[in-house]
């Protein structure tokens, strides 16, 4: 048995999943997750949605990943996968961090972003800095570039918040090492901290991050990251709180999984919440390593503008 924490959330799981750090505290108070090799159902009863590889029903869900495993989740705490041939048990993990976790959460209602995030100290502690958006923007080259600028990492490509009552959102950490291209690897110069392949078929490794968060942290700002195209200014602007909630709910890990559940209000509401502690902007810049370490320049100084960290 391996265990580990995740968002937050212990897990004890038979498979071992690579590229997380962080294990499980002995006086964790909620509720722990299983995730145990087994017999999944067919079907599940009362689906109340459906997709062409999902099934939703009030309490469980069943996910397939075809050639690869099929998923079984229930009440949020308990995952039972199926695999399809024992060349594939290689690529379980993977999906057991991504779709597959990201859907227990949701089933927990916490509130799940398709995000990468770094803690940034300030006059108040440290704060989680999160970057949103789609895949290929460039949120793990961004977090790994701020690490070797000296910030601790505290998520990768999935963050989970929980909201408090008059106060910011609290960030959980993944206890999860980078994913980083081979190309991001190199340009980077992190070699040295290159670890096993994501799958056996990608040119994708996971890279351990030079410091890491292992407390939840309250949030300080949201980045969603778009490339500059053509008739797009590069810079920084904060969301007004109709876009600002737009944003947000776009940006949910796995956003069909949020409506289908009917937790939409839930990403308006914390939009809201999230405005009256922290801002939701969008960060607009042109891709390419050559760019990358104007882009952190424009984040430290924004940083200093809204009073998260001290001036260069």
């Amino acid at each position: 048995m391996f265990s580990y924490r995740i968002c937050g959330i212990d897990a004890h799981s038979d498979i071992h999943l690579p590229g997380v750090d962080e294990p499980a505290l002995p006086d964790a108070t909620a509720q722990p997750v299983t995730i145990r090799r087994g017999v999944v159902p067919g079907a599940i009863a009362g689906a109340i949605a459906h997709g062409p590889n999902w099934h939703i029903a009030a309490s469980e869900c069943l996910i397939e990943v075809p050639d690869v495993a099929r998923f079984h989740l229930s009440d949020g705490a308990r995952i039972t996968y199926a695999v399809a041939c024992e060349a594939a048990l290689a690529d379980v993990p993977i999906f057991l961090l991504g779709t597959v976790f990201g859907m227990l959460l949701h089933q927990r209602e916490r509130l799940v972003l398709h995000a990468s995030a770094v803690a940034v100290d300030g006059p108040d502690g440290p704060r989680a800095v999160l970057f949103a958006g789609v895949s290929g923007a460039g949120k793990s080259t961004l977090a790994a570039a701020l690490g070797a600028r000296g910030f601790a990492l505290v998520g990768d490509d999935m963050c989970a918040l929980s909201l408090r009552p008059g106060a910011s959102p609290l960030v959980h950490p993944d206890g999860r090492q980078l994913k980083l291209w081979h190309e991001a690897v190199i340009r980077l110069d992190l070699g040295e901290r290159r670890q096993e392949r994501v799958r056996p078929v990608l040119e994708k490794f996971y890279v351990a991050p030079s410091g890491a968060m292992t407390a939840p942290l309250p949030l300080g700002a949201i980045y969603v990251l778009r490339e500059a195209r053509t008739g797009m200014e590069p810079g920084i602007a904060r969301a007004n709180i109709v876009d600002a909630a737009l944003l947000l709910r776009r940006n949910a890990y796995r956003p069909q999984m949020v409506r289908r559940l009917g937790q939409n209000a839930s990403y308006f509401h914390a939009a809201a919440a999230i405005a009256g502690h922290a801002g939701i902007y969008t960060f607009t810049r042109k891709l390419g390593f050559k760019r990358m370490g104007a882009a952190l320049d424009q984040l430290q100084e924004h940083w200093a503008q809204i009073g998260l960290a001290p001036a260069l």
